[in-house]
Order: C-alpha cells, then structure tokens, then sequence
C-alpha cells in the first residue's frame, strides 16, 4: 500500500505521459498540480491557470516560493520563459474557446457515463465550484486524477455519482493511484494497473462494470 505522497508521484507521472509537445493544459487545484513536476523529456507544454497564466511551470523548490507567483488555488507555481499574464477575461476566453488541449481535475466521484462531481458535497462548506464548471465543456480532453477510493475504502468511481455534478459526460480519461480507465461509449474500459496492485484488486476496489477487452497494461 502507497502512502498518500507517493500516490500523488504515481497518478501525477502517469497523466504527464498523455501530454503532447506545444499541448496547452489546465490543471485543477491539489493533486492535478503534481503533473507539472513530470513532463516528459523532448516536450513542451505550456500550462494554464485560470487566475491568468499560461507557462507556469513545476512547483518551486522550498525557500524559492514567489508569493505573487501563484495558481487559481494559490498554490506557489514557477514560471518558464516566455509565460504571459493576463486578466480573467482573457484566461477564461481561452477555457470557453475551446484552446485548452486537457484539463486535469481531481474528482469526488465519476462514472460509467464519464460524469464528474469534484466540487460539492452536502452538508460541508466547500470553497465552490470555480472554474471546473468551464473547463468540463471547454477542455478538448478532461482527466480526472484521484485515489480510487475515499479514505473509508469506499469506491469512487461508480455506475452513476451521486453527488452534485460538475459536468455531464465529459471525462475521456480516469487515472487513479491503482488504474488507467479510458472512458468509451461502451463504458469503462481498464487500460492498466498499478505495479503495486492487481487487476482483480481494482475491479474489487471500482463500483461500476470495468471493460478488460485486452490485454491489460501496468504503469508506476
């Protein structure tokens, strides 16, 4: 079992290898923002944060932090060369144009039908639903990063959410610290697991039907 830095490492390095050279990428605020520290050699991608920054770049190392370099969570961020600033008309232009190649958001629950609920959950004070709500119908690709269950164990990926949607059919990829699942007409279909874990282990640990139509990669 992985503690909780190292799922962060594992689902972070895997979503990084679905990156594309001059791709522009949204990442959402807490686990999405260890993609940024992965990028695969021999690319480059720009990323882009709602508070209106495209080419921010891995996280500062401690003591190096810039406090008026910050993300949409704000959360300290670095800068590659040639990063733009602008305002939030101009950032949430580029969501709602449709120019942003992949959003990586993490997740509360997502379903069978590629449904999303990363931001409410009853009875709790959240912070709200912020950018998500553009960035779901927006993004030309939307990945949701998460631990595959909730610190009870419970399942978080299920037949339908039953909480609050972000987005209605909208994610094309789910990549947990156990899995790789592609979101297909079909249904789910699990691409890879963990090195740490086994096929049947994740079928156990998923609420909804899995498609396994092949052969079954692994990643770490």
């Amino acid at each position: 079992m992985l503690d909780r830095d190292a799922k962060r490492v594992l689902i972070g390095k895997r979503i990084a290898q679905e990156l594309k050279d001059g791709d522009y990428v949204n990442l959402g605020i807490g686990l999405p923002v260890e993609v940024a520290n992965h990028i695969p050699e021999g690319i480059r991608v720009f990323f882009q944060s709602e508070n209106g920054i495209l080419g921010a770049g891995p996280a500062p190392l401690p003591g190096q932090e810039d406090p008026d370099l910050i993300n949409a969570g704000g959360g300290p961020i670095t800068a590659i060369p040639g990063a733009s600033y602008f305002d939030s008309f101009l950032s949430f232009s580029l969501i709602r144009g449709g120019h942003i190649n992949m959003t990586v958001l993490g997740a509360l629950q997502v379903d069978a039908q590629g449904n999303i609920a990363n931001w409410s959950i009853p009875g709790k004070l959240v912070p709200g639903i912020g950018g998500a709500m553009d960035l779901v119908v927006g993004a030309r690709q939307v990945v949701a990063a998460m631990e595959h269950t909730d610190k009870d164990g419970n399942p978080k990926i299920l037949e339908a959410c039953t909480l609050p949607l972000t987005g209605a059919g909208v994610v094309t990829l789910i990549v947990t610290d156990m899995a790789v699942i592609r979101v297909t007409p079909a249904g789910l279909r699990l691409c890879e697991v963990a090195s740490w874990t086994t096929v049947d282990d994740v079928v156990a640990a998923t609420g909804a039907r899995l498609l396994i139509d092949g052969p079954v990669g692994t990643f770490s």
